[in-house]
This record gives C-alpha cells, structure tokens and sequence, in this order.
C-alpha cells in the first residue's frame, strides 16, 4: 500500500507546525512548501531529524517547486497574511483570496484529485475560493474553523470546571468570527449536558471568551495562534486518509442544511473516505438558530464580496 501524501502551503508558523504534527502522527509523506528560499527547506530538515527521536512513518521534505506535491491526497492550505493587533478577520479578504487564488490553481494543476483543507483568513470566504478557483466537487473542500473555535471551547471549560479536557466534547457553529454560535445545550462533559454542570453566566463568559479567543491570542502574541490551528487541520486531514468517519465542527458547503443554501459555514460535518460525508444537522432552538443565520449572513456578505474580486 503506497504511503498517503500530505502537502502543506505554507512554511509559517501555521503550516509548519501543521507539517510537524502531521510528520509526527505518521500520516504519511509530508511536504512543505514555500516561495521563500531556503524557509520550508530548513523547516522540514529540522523536522525530519526530529523522526530520529521520536520516530514515525512517512518522509518529510520542504520545496519551493509545486512538481515535488504532484499527485497529493490532501493539501493543506495556510499560505496568506496573519492577523496583527487591531486586524479584524476580514481586514485580510482582499490580499489572501488572491494568494488562495494563486495555490488552488496550482494545486488543480498538480493535484487533481487532492482534498482541500483551509486554514487562511478570512476562512470561511477563503474556502468559498478555493472551491471556486478549484472546480472541485463540493465534499472535497472544506475549511478548518470549527475544530480549533471547538477546541477552544473545550479548553476554557475543563479550565473552569478542573476536568480532563478529553472528556469535554464542545460543539459551535456558524463563520469562524466574533458571531460564531457556541452550543452550551450540545456540548458535554463526559456526557452529561454542560448546563448541569454550570451557571449560565459562567456559560456565558466562557462562550464571550471563546469568541474572543483568536485576538486574545494575537494581542499577546503580535501575531494569530498557530500550535491548535495547525492540530485541527492535521485532525481533519487525517479523517480523511483513515476513514475514521469522525464529527467535527468544520467549514462546508450547505445546500439547504440548516436553511442555508450554496455557501460555506461552520456546521457540524462527518469526515471520511469521501471528505464530507454528511452533514449533521442538530434541533436548534430559536435563539440558536437566529444567531447561526446571522453569522452565516456576515460570511454571505463577505462572499459577495470577493466574488467581484475573482471574476
């Protein structure tokens, strides 16, 4: 059986933290790439001299030439400008949809039959592009939002509460922005419903902070988060090259789920084989639901928007 192929856009911080992770889970043969000489190619040098302490299967090489991913199951794409204090999301719109532009093309051209995970900013349009510029059927693009504004979540409740965060299960929907819809009523400590385990206010402060959760991470770092990015795009990727068929909170094209129809939103999405496999559409109460088609109209908008930039 031929080893699975990771490519990675991007030797940043995201991506390659995005190439360790998948390097060290043994997915299979990573490359990262870069335009900055020399970048991906130290990155990854230094990488696979960490296989020799901590081993695990696959190769990993950095490039700067697209032939070295020809033929890739999954590219992750996190090429594009960071967020810096002040920046909201969507302050990135114009100059990342012409570098995701820039990738799809490239990676139509040397990886027809790739899976596309996304991670640049704003991420909901920026999956929106890339299955535009791509062509690709709709299941096999998908945005990386939900699993890291999830595992956010997760983390500020097993911090309050003072449990294992793996017995946390959060669930959110909506655009990966400060209208995102945390679901206190669906989100789970070892089965048992959050709203048993805490006050709503104390519910609510943490659902504000999780909101929150990516510019506090910029104002004390200058820059946006990249250890947990990189960890839930590697966790997307390798649903699909193992077929775990797992639930995650993640950015997918809708046609009619949850009332929305031919755009890509945060919903709760099995990943497999296939990449979305399907869909998993919850009984929102009316709260919940009005705030999903509010956030799901911002990222509309925003769509709109660079639709006049792409054509």
């Amino acid at each position: 059986m031929m080893s699975a192929k990771i490519t990675v856009v991007g030797a940043g911080n995201v991506g390659a933290a995005a190439a360790f992770v998948a390097s060290q889970k043994g997915l299979g043969d990573v490359v990262l790439l870069d335009i900055v000489e020399g970048l991906a190619e130290g990155k990854a040098l230094d990488m696979a001299q960490a296989k020799a302490v901590y081993p695990a299967a696959g190769q990993v090489t950095g490039t700067r030439n697209w032939a070295e991913t020809a033929d890739s199951d999954v590219v992750i794409i996190t090429s594009g400008l960071a967020r810096r204090p002040g920046m909201s999301r969507d302050d990135l719109l114009a100059k990342n949809a012409q570098i995701v532009k820039s990738v799809t093309e490239q990676i139509v051209r040397t990886s027809p039959k790739a899976f596309i995970i996304v991670v640049s900013n704003p991420l909901d349009v920026m999956t929106y592009v890339a299955a535009k510029v791509s062509g690709f059927d709709k299941q096999r693009v998908m945005g990386m939002a939900g699993v890291l504004d999830s595992a956010r979540f997760t983390c500020f409740i097993a911090e309050e509460l003072g449990v294992y965060v793996g017995d946390v299960s959060g669930v959110l929907m909506g655009g990966h922005g400060d209208d995102m819809v945390p679901l206190p009523r669906y989100t789970t400590v070892a089965g048992i419903p959050l709203t048993e385990l805490m006050a709503p206010e104390k519910i609510d402060a943490l659902v504000e902070r999780t909101r929150k959760g990516g510019i506090e991470i910029v104002n004390l770092l200058g820059t946006s988060a990249y250890y947990a990015p990189a960890a839930g795009a590697v966790t997307m990727a390798e649903a699909i090259l193992k077929n775990t068929r797992r639930i995650m909170s993640c950015c997918v094209y809708c046609d009619g789920s949850y009332g929305i129809r031919g755009d890509y939103v945060g919903v709760p999405a099995m990943l497999g084989k296939n990449g979305v496999e399907k869909i998993i559409e919850l009984a929102l109460n009316k709260t919940e639901q009005a705030m999903f088609e509010a956030s799901a109209a911002h990222v509309r908008a925003l769509t709109r928007k660079v639709d006049t930039m792409l054509d």
